[in-house]
């Protein structure tokens, strides 16, 4: 079983050109799967709102969500590196919440890092939780939190003037004290460049390959999510096919009397005349 990485190990990956693999998801189950795959590192994501509850966003999942299934997500995976993901509303208040609340994701789910959005605006929250002791996993460009605000689930960096906002909260991110940093939904040229100037790890999604390693949602790249696809995925699986068809298939064969079958039933242990004598002294007890 592989040893479980620390924030020291993604560093000497970096140095060494490994590329990092890294993966969303939600539960124990797949967690499990990802850990026997290999992975590098699993981020319990607040994607879940849409992914697991159904949600048009990220914003309604709350803290108490977070962290329940996170601590599904480490019992799966307990060799495997664990970011929380804090979500909105869990630090946005105060530097104190920020700290309680990244608390929590250490205390109650044994995680190694926690993941926050934003870049100047949040850069005094980074500090504070980086100042407590914990590793902060940065996360600027396409900010599923804030998409309200950006129009929509938009790249951003594609203009001089928006790439500008990009570096500049690359920039804060890493001075505030984030271990790592996360870039979603921006040009290749972009990531890339903030790769090159940052001496930490610098991850994408939807940022190109110019960069440390990347993430991805499980739920997207085993063809699970059906609501939407973002550009940047590549579905290594349909399970939402073979789902669809298992159950039309199970729906099928119980209304035609297949399944169950001899092989799906227990036998009774003793003689069959015992057991209908008993059955014949417990109907009286179903009349009213």
């Amino acid at each position: 079983m592989a040893k479980k990485k620390s924030i020291l190990d993604l560093y000497q990956m970096k140095e060494n050109g490994e590329k990092a693999a890294w993966i969303v998801l939600y539960d124990s189950c797949y967690a499990s799967y990802a850990e026997a795959a290999g992975i590098d590192m699993i981020l319990c994501g607040d994607s879940m709102g849409m992914v697991v509850y159904g949600y048009e966003g990220t914003v309604p999942v709350t803290m108490d969500m977070s962290i329940a299934h996170c601590q599904g997500v480490r019992r799966g995976a307990p060799n495997t590196y664990l970011i929380g993901d804090l979500p909105f509303g869990s630090y946005h208040a105060s530097t104190e919440d920020a700290v309680r609340n990244a608390m929590r994701f250490y205390k109650e789910a044994d995680v190694d890092a926690v993941k926050l959005e934003g870049g100047v605006a949040v850069a005094d929250k980074i500090r504070a939780i980086t100042q407590a002791g914990m590793v902060v996993f940065g996360h600027i460009g396409l900010t599923p939190q804030s998409s309200a605000s950006m129009g929509g689930f938009k790249a951003q960096g594609r203009t001089v003037e928006s790439a500008k906002a990009v570096i500049e909260d690359a920039i804060a991110v890493y001075k505030a004290g984030a271990r790592t940093l996360l870039l979603e939904g921006v040009p290749e040229e972009i990531c890339a460049f903030v790769h090159q100037m940052l001496p930490i790890p610098v991850y994408g999604i939807g940022a190109g390959a110019q960069c440390d390693g990347q993430v991805i949602l499980a739920a997207d790249m085993l063809g699970m999510y059906q609501n939407f696809t973002p550009k940047f995925v590549k579905k290594y699986a349909d399970i939402a096919g073979m789902a669809t068809n298992g159950i039309a298939e199970y729906v099928k064969e119980v209304k035609a009397d297949i399944f169950p079958g001899p092989e799906h039933k227990y036998k009774i242990s003793g003689e069959q005349e015992e057991f209908n004598q008993l059955f014949e002294q417990m109907k009286p007890l179903f009349e009213k």
